[in-house]
Formats: C-alpha cells, structure tokens, sequence
C-alpha cells in the first residue's frame, strides 16, 4: 500500500477520535496498551501481580510474591482472594476488591466481607473493610431498607467486581457511583435459598458501600459473575459460573446494569474443559481486536489450568482455549490495561525489591 501524506493525515485524525472517545455511562476507563494480571497466587491466598507487552505473554513480578500484606488489608481474615482491579473513573488512580477471607486459616469456605483498595502508583495501597455481619451500620445508606433481617448470619460475600456508572445518583444528588457486585449467602431463617449475585455502590472516595440489593434470582447458585457493556449490541454481558448442573462459564445479557439478566443460553458457553469445573471468569479486550478473551480457572485437574479463550464481538462463540503463559500460579484474578510507563515502572519495581532480597 503506498503511504501517502493524506493517508497519513487520515490515520492519524482516526487514532485521535479513537483516543478521545467518550465512555459509556457504565464502563471502567481504559488506558494503555500493556496488561496487568491481578490475580489470587496458586500458592496462597494474596495478590500478585504478572504483566504483559500484548496481552498474550506474561512475567510474573516480584516473583509471584504478594504485592501487599494482605493481614494488614484484610481485617476479617487475613487473606485476598479473587483480586478485581480497574482504573478510577477520572484517570487519577486504581481500585481494587478482594474477597477477604482464609480458607487455610479458618479450614472453611465460608467468610464475611469484602476489602476495597486506593492506590496512586499500583504499589503503594490504602484500605477499608466491610464486614458485612455488622449490618446497617457499615452501611452508607442506613435510613434505607434493609435486605436482610439479620446481617449477622451472613457467611460467604464472594468475589466482588467494580464498573463505573457514571447515570447513578446519590440522595444529595451527587451524580456517579461505583458499582459493586458480588455473590452472597445468608441461608440461616431462609434469607438466601442459595448464593445469589447482588450488588452495592461505593462513592469516588471508595470508602463507602450502600446496602446490598439483589441483581437477579435464577432459582439456583450462581457466583463469580464479571459484567461488561459491548458496544456492538449496546447491551450488559454477564459471564457467569453456575453452582451445579452442567459445568462451564455462562453467559447472559442485559439492557439494565443493575438488573434484567435472562437465564444464560444452554448452547453457546465456555464448555471446553467438558466435565471439569472452572470458575473465576475475566474477560478483556486485545487493543486492535473485535473481539474478547475470557479467561478462567479450571480447578478440577492437578495441577489446575488457568485458560483464556477466545469469543467474538458479542461475547459469543467460544474457541481456543489455551493455558496463560508466563505465570507460574494463576487464580482468580482480572485483567488491565497499562501504558508503557506504567509498564516499565512495575517491572523495575519488582527488579528491584528482588535484588533487595
């Protein structure tokens, strides 16, 4: 193809559409063209981080040792599982959730709350816990109905996402909020016949929740939902895992963030592990490509197998699985985008405190 200066001209006036594109209402801001792999450590219940020029090929840093102490961050347990991270909605940081909870420690599946995270550099990060047995009072909104009539049988809050939403208005008015979701169980009285996916708002501080309110009830388990809005259909799309039944990742779509998801087609899911469960879905999307890559863990076999498939611009269609490569013990985890800078400052980060040790 020959270069011409028009052609030039008119790459370039494209790219700079692209780059100043308004977000969606309801969308986590994206930046950069290297990864971030924020995910629970195989080896223990922390976060570690890998990245990646492509989004393909990774390296752990630090070793996949944590990249905090998660005692200092996980004030009910002591572990961080099921790291979900993202940018602030106005570029000036990072969020983060986790599943506060030790299953090595406690010798149980069940926990209590959930622990968000502020960070200025993806280094250095602040904290706030909530533990949701304490009911109303932790509670933003305390005037407000309550979900439960007794928080303090709550025993599993599990793997909790974040999406911007920019449309959500706070009774001063306030505009834009953080949505938070999340599975929880509360079966003691008949509270929660099973877990079941709701949801809370945190301010722009990010050290607020409001009361949980339940997204939908498809008459079973369902956890680990991770929720994106596609452009192509202007619509919400759930991938899901299902507690029982048949084995695989699910997905769903709604015209409403906070509700609306129909049962998840039976015909068109991620069902390549065949009888093997997985669980722990994160999907992404590969700058310069359509469509997206879903990722997840297959925890049936040992040793287990974190995969990331391929689907196409609608979240459909399901092909090429393969294992991550470049880190040594994937989890439940998400992916971000990261500029070259960023990039560059993680890894002589992680040079550097493993010539300290």
């Amino acid at each position: 193809m020959k270069i011409t200066r028009k052609l030039i001209s008119t790459l370039a006036f494209s790219f700079a559409l692209t780059a100043t594109a308004p977000l969606h209402a309801q969308e986590n801001l994206q930046k950069g063209d290297h990864f971030l792999y924020c995910h629970m450590s195989g080896r223990g219940e922390w976060t570690a981080y890998a990245v990646s020029k492509d989004g393909l090929h990774y390296q752990d840093l630090l070793g996949g040792e944590p990249v905090f102490d998660p005692q200092v961050h996980a004030r009910i347990e002591g572990g961080t599982r099921d790291a979900f991270i993202c940018r602030k909605h106005d570029g000036s940081g990072f969020l983060m959730v986790t599943t506060d909870m030790l299953v090595a420690k406690s010798k149980k599946w069940d926990n209590y709350g959930i622990d968000l995270l502020t960070s200025k550099d993806l280094i250095n990060w602040e904290s706030t816990t909530f533990d949701f047995r304490k009911g109303a009072a932790i509670f933003s909104d305390k005037d407000t109905p309550d979900t439960y009539k007794d928080y303090s049988t709550i025993r599993r809050v599990w793997a909790p996402q974040i999406l911007w939403n920019a449309d959500y208005t706070w009774p001063n008015g306030k505009k834009g909020g953080y949505f938070i979701y999340y599975s929880l169980l509360n079966d003691k009285n008949g509270e929660d016949p099973y877990d079941r996916m709701y949801y809370s708002y945190a301010d722009e501080s990010f050290t607020t929740l409001t009361k949980p309110r339940l997204m939908f009830d498809w008459g079973y388990a369902t956890i680990d939902a991770d929720i994106n809005f596609l452009k192509t259909d202007g619509m919400y799309h759930m991938m899901i895992k299902k507690e029982g039944g048949q084995p695989g990742i699910f997905t769903t779509a709604s015209k409403t963030l906070e509700g609306g998801y129909p049962e998840p087609v039976s015909d068109d899911y991620v069902n390549f592990e065949g009888k093997k469960k997985c669980e722990g879905v994160s999907a992404f999307q590969i700058p310069g490509e359509k469509g997206w890559r879903i990722a997840y863990i297959e925890y049936s076999s040992k040793p287990r197998h974190y995969r990331i498939c391929e689907a196409d611009e609608y979240m459909r269609n399901f092909k090429n699985p393969h294992d991550i490569d470049g880190v040594a013990d994937p989890q439940h985890g998400s992916f971000m985008r990261i500029t070259k800078k960023e990039y560059k400052r993680l890894v002589k980060w992680s040079e550097k405190t493993n010539t300290k040790h």
